[in-house]
């Protein structure tokens, strides 16, 4: 079983309480105005990745310490099936470890689609944060985009590990480099990516392609 991935790294610290796995699912037909990860949208076949070898990964380079796993992307719930064998195989590694870090998925659907067409899906989950972004609607929750979206916890865990769950003041963004490119990981507040473009800017550092315009 293959997963259409656009990215996977370790450490995460904005997506999520603690020190996470961050994977990033590629494609999604949903399209939100104003989304940062457009990147993200298209469908492309290069991407696909063994299910089994991106378990395998979280083990390497995460040694078995971490405090949870976050899925975004794209839309995971736009490959079910990936989904299902990617959390199956991450509660089998949490359970032969003995570990106890929580799963976190995001969705753009609304949550009431969830529930009906993909209830096992939500069932393999700790927590979810659904709905689609809102331009229009900031939130200053430092994980949602816009204010309709929320976390909703989905198992004892879940409720255990968000409901006490110390929340950074105000929103961050983490940087990431891969040699070639440099990600920008995390919820930014609105203004916040043109007001880093600017300072850059500012600095002799111009971005040649950015994600969240078109």
């Amino acid at each position: 079983m293959n997963l259409s991935l656009n990215k996977a790294h370790f450490p995460v610290t904005v997506l999520g309480p603690g020190r996470r796995i961050g994977i990033w699912v590629q494609g999604c037909s949903i399209g939100c105005k104003g989304c940062v990860s457009r990147d993200t949208w298209a469908r492309e076949a290069g991407r696909a990745m063994p299910v089994a070898d991106l378990l395998a990964w979280c083990e390497a380079v995460s040694g078995n310490a971490l405090d949870g796993v976050t899925i975004s992307g794209g839309e995971p719930f736009e490959q079910p099936e990936a989904l299902d064998e990617l959390l199956r195989g991450l509660a089998r590694w949490r359970q032969r470890r003995r570990l106890d870090f929580d799963l976190l998925c995001y969705s753009g659907y609304p949550l009431t689609t969830l529930q009906e067409r993909h209830a096992a899906l939500l069932g393999r989950l700790d927590a979810v944060i659904a709905e689609p972004y809102v331009d229009a609607l900031p939130s200053e929750h430092p994980w949602c985009g816009s204010s309709n979206q929320q976390v909703t916890a989905l198992s004892k865990r879940g409720e255990r590990r968000y409901a006490s769950a110390p929340k950074p003041d105000g929103k961050r963004i983490q940087a990431l480099a891969d040699g070639e490119r440099v990600w920008y990981v995390g919820i930014p507040a609105r203004g916040d990516m043109a007001r880093l473009e600017a300072l850059c800017h500012a600095r002799g550092v111009d971005f040649a392609d950015v994600s969240w315009r078109p």
